[in-house]
């Protein structure tokens, strides 16, 4: 027995292996909710129900919508900076393209702006961390694209649709599953080294919520090898880059229109003033702000600044009220709690199963669906408990090498192989526990087909931006956004710069009057926002259990 568990979880293990090899020869199908059950279950025990977790907005486009406390309190913050701080009339950047986030989605609309045209002196990327720095980079499992035979963009359409609840924006569910087969052989071209048969056949695997095998992986490392590629073209081409230096504050025209943004040195605290003719949001989701408490998957600055940015230059959001909880993120041991255990490996066999060995539920539900049975599981008493009181379901992982053969998981799934392993656990022979963990932001900037939004100017692309995903995104569709919109921003603000735009006078009337509602409305003065950053320091180790009030 893996010397890295109690004996106790030693114990429920042994009842796992016992049921092995009945539930290798048991057809899960069975298992598979009826539609009209999945309501049921999610109005139960899914977080987005627990109707006491959320506010109504009191200020800006969205008054009266219910959200999160947590995204709420961010919007119904100060801003950071006092207008009478900084001098407008000295521009620092004077460029074509702003790009603010330095992840998967700001990248490609940086490649596609020179692509289209745009001097890459006249495009900037700024990024609070390091270039690359971003969910994109963490992303496990794969990208969708219907490029097998017996595959179709409508087939992905109605799969991506389903999984939202039909609550998705059409026009931008058919970009994306349209042009979809279109980004695999981009990034074929660029050099990104997608999972290939012994033929050199490019292989696709299933996914939740997916009635066709369709995700294009690279190992487990999809994220990782996307941004490798098109973060070095970024520097091939001699795109500028900012690292370091997160925007704090938009910058609107007299007529309202966004003309850039005002940015600040982590480093130096010193402010940088960009004005530009189009600028581009890219800057990820809110997973750091712990929704409910949740553990996250989230890299460290995904803190919804560009949400509180956009919301107070007047930028619509939508779907608000909906956040991702994967069902499989690291229960034990506590040092990766809420790391991301990708859904590839359900996708290849492994299978969730209760301390008693029991499997409970078919393993390809759509993520909320799957998140919620699992949280059931817990809530009636059959998860497994760890030392430090966090309920969680066991994934059998020794399954993928029993199916596929010795040696899969290590070839599949290296860098989960090597996380566990740090902590003396074996997923080849001892199975892992997971439970659902704070994932991605289904909503945000409400964009149409080319990205803009409500306020002129301001085009979003990626986790930022909402309506591609509904109120539930499918696997392998959150790299897939950030590259088909990502490319959309680019080539709308190439096709912008060609225009007579003249940007003229900077402002932060917008930010005045912003103030001047939370003001109005009696807010509390001592919250400011953006957050930038979030702040650990002198709390207990978070976890399920605690609250983490922003």
């Amino acid at each position: 027995m893996a010397e890295a568990y109690p004996s106790y979880m030693s114990d429920s293990i042994r009842k796992v292996e016992a049921s092995r090899s009945q539930r290798l020869q048991r057809d899960l199908t069975e298992l598979k909710m009826p539609e009209e059950e999945h309501d049921s279950l999610l109005n139960r025990y899914h977080p987005d129900y627990r109707t006491e977790q959320f506010a109504e907005v009191r200020v800006g486009p969205n008054k009266g919508d219910v959200m999160p406390r947590e995204i709420v309190k961010l919007l119904e913050a100060y801003p950071t900076v006092r207008p009478e701080e900084v001098n407008l009339d000295e521009i620092d950047y004077d460029v074509e393209v702003l790009i603010i986030g330095g992840g998967g989605g700001g990248t490609v609309a940086a490649l596609w702006a020179v692509e289209q045209g745009i001097p890459p002196e006249k495009v900037l990327i700024v990024t609070k961390l390091r270039h690359g720095d971003a969910n994109s980079l963490m992303a496990q499992g794969g990208t969708q694209a219907a490029t097998a035979e017996e595959d179709s963009p409508v087939q992905h359409y109605l799969d991506t649709m389903g999984g939202g609840h039909f609550e998705n924006k059409p026009e931008l569910v058919k970009a994306l599953t349209e042009e979809a087969p279109m980004i695999i052989e981009w990034h074929r071209e660029l050099g990104v080294m997608y999972d290939r048969d012994e033929n050199g056949n490019m292989m696709v695997f299933p996914g939740g919520g997916s009635s066709r095998k369709r995700l294009h992986c690279a190992e487990d490392y999809t994220g990782m090898e996307q941004m490798r590629v098109i973060r070095d073209q970024v520097r091939n081409l001699g795109i500028p880059v900012l690292e370091f230096t997160p925007a704090i504050e938009l910058l609107t025209t007299p007529e309202g229109a966004v003309g850039g943004a005002l940015l600040w040195n982590l480093d130096t605290h010193q402010y940088y003033v960009v004005r530009a003719k189009t600028t581009i949001l890219s800057t990820g989701g809110f997973g750091r702000l712990h929704i409910q408490g949740f553990p996250t998957t989230n890299h460290y600055g995904a803190t919804a600044d560009g949400l509180v940015m956009a919301y107070r230059a007047g930028a619509k959001l939508r779907d608000m009220d909906s956040v991702q909880y994967h069902p499989t993120g690291a229960a034990y041991p506590q040092q990766i709690l809420g790391l991301l255990i990708t859904e590839k490996i359900r996708g290849l066999g492994g299978q969730p199963v209760n301390k008693e060995g029991e499997v409970f539920v078919f393993p390809l539900e759509p993520r909320d669906v799957e998140a919620a049975r699992l949280i059931k599981e817990c809530e009636d008493g059959k998860g497994m408990e760890t030392p430090y009181g966090v309920q969680g379901i066991w994934l059998d992982t020794p399954l993928i090498d029993a199916i596929h053969g010795e040696g899969a998981f290590a070839r599949a799934f290296p860098s989960i192989a090597r996380l566990y392993k740090r902590h003396d656990i074996d997923p080849t022979e001892f199975p892992i526990l997971v439970y659902p963990t704070l994932h991605y932001q289904n909503g945000g900037i409400e964009i149409n087909g080319n990205t803009e939004s409500s306020t002129q100017g301001l085009l979003a692309a990626g986790e930022v931006s909402g309506g591609v995903h509904g109120k539930n995104r499918l696997m392998g569709n959150s790299t897939l956004d950030y590259n088909v919109f990502g490319r959309r921003a680019g080539i709308q603000a190439a096709e912008r710069a060609q225009e007579s735009i003249e940007v003229g006078e900077l402002t932060l009337d917008h930010a005045r009057r912003y103030t001047a509602d939370l003001e109005q409305a009696g807010i509390d003065k001592s919250k400011k926002s953006p957050l930038i950053l979030p702040e650990y320091r002198g709390k207990r180790t978070l976890n399920r259990l605690l609250d983490f009030p922003l």
